[in-house]
């Protein structure tokens, strides 16, 4: 009588740990989502993604990148950068002509009149 020998593998805790390693690993790439319910934003970024021939991801993620560097740079100014940028646009809003001089108001002394 010839009895069938069986062979089992039976994996080392060393390879056991390798696999659960790929096996999170494949979790870990699948997992990243987002999901943003907004009919414009959909239709922004099916355009954006025909006009450029990039994927949608690439695009959110230059859209986030972008937005989080402005964010950065706005911090990061001084209360002096702001002070300008006001007065820069005080600037534009007077007409074009205009001066400060008020010399109707002095006589030739600088004393009022």
């Amino acid at each position: 009588m010839v009895s069938h020998l069986k062979v089992i593998f039976l994996p080392s805790e060393a390879e056991i740990a390798i696999l659960r390693w790929d096996l999170i690993e494949e979790t870990q790439m699948s997992e990243p989502q987002l999901s943003v319910r907004s009919s414009k934003a959909r239709n922004l970024a099916h355009a954006l993604a025909r006009r450029t021939g990039q994927p949608i991801n690439r695009l959110v993620e230059q859209a986030l990148e972008h937005y989080d560097l402005e964010l950065r740079q706005q911090s990061a100014r001084t209360p002096i950068d702001v002070l300008s940028d006001l007065m820069t646009d005080g600037r534009r809003a007077v007409p074009a002509g205009t001066t400060s001089a008020h010399d109707d108001f002095y006589d030739e002394h600088g004393l009022p009149r």
